[in-house]
């Protein structure tokens, strides 16, 4: 299989460190450095966890991504984030769809997180020009999207939708955080685990989901696996990137 991902990419920096004390001038919390970890993040998160399952995988992304940081200031002890700073955060420029064949792969997705990289009329585009679309996006959803074949999308997002037609509605798989996913009203749970960090979850589950469904064209099959993806994910800390050896043990502790 071979998927082309499109979208805004950047640098996740985890700044962790020891937080013991407040600062006697300022109620702030005093962060002393242990280790620093640095991934790549949004759409090259989705790329990267795609890659590590095996799949044949291209990215249209910024140019720029890796100027684009968001660093976190993390107390190691509890994983509480203390603060985030992002760099360079309105400099994601536009994309170019002309440059790129479709017809080359199996599948799109967009990991779209409304910075400006890709519009509405954009994503419209890419549809007409291939038959199977996944979409994550952070644009408000509504009938401009029934063109997307799949559209991840969680509670929150789908709150602020003000209009959700019924072909809409047939599209939407909606994450429930700890309660799992669900499509068509079925819902799909998850096992009880501890959750370490949420962060790039959706990512993960993203690329889970398109590189089962792509096997066997099996929705509920994929919804399952993306499931377990993520709940892998919210096991530990920081971004993380799943491999067939973590998804054997996962299987094997069930």
């Amino acid at each position: 299989m071979k998927i082309l991902v499109i979208g805004e990419s950047c640098k996740d920096i985890w700044k962790y460190g020891r937080v013991e004390r407040l600062d006697p001038a300022a109620p702030a919390p005093v962060h002393c450095p242990l280790e620093v970890k640095v991934n790549d993040g949004m759409a090259a998160n989705v790329f990267n966890n795609l890659k590590s399952l095996g799949v044949d995988v291209h990215m249209h992304t910024n140019e720029n991504w890796s100027e684009v940081t968001k660093t976190r200031f993390v107390d190691k002890k509890t994983n509480y984030i203390l603060l985030r700073e992002d760099m360079n955060d309105g400099k994601f420029g536009r994309c170019d769809l002309d440059i790129i064949d479709f017809n080359n792969f199996d599948a799109v997705i967009i990991s779209d997180y409304n910075k400006g990289f890709l519009e509405r009329g954009d994503i419209k585009k890419i549809c007409k020009l291939h038959p199977l679309v996944f979409l994550d996006t952070k644009k408000e959803i509504g009938k401009w999207a029934e063109c997307v074949n799949y559209i991840k999308i969680n509670n929150y997002e789908l709150s602020k939708a003000r209009e959700v037609t019924s072909k809409l509605k047939e599209r939407l798989i909606i994450t429930l955080g700890s309660a799992g996913a669900s499509h068509k009203n079925t819902i799909y749970p998850v096992p009880s685990v501890e959750i370490k960090d949420l962060s790039g979850c959706g990512d993960t589950f993203l690329a889970g989901l398109a590189t089962s469904y792509l096997k066997d064209r099996n929705v509920e099959k994929a919804i399952k696996f993306a499931n377990q993806c993520a709940t892998i994910a919210a096991t530990k800390s920081g971004v993380v990137i799943i491999n067939e050896d973590m998804l054997k043990v996962f299987e094997d502790s069930k």
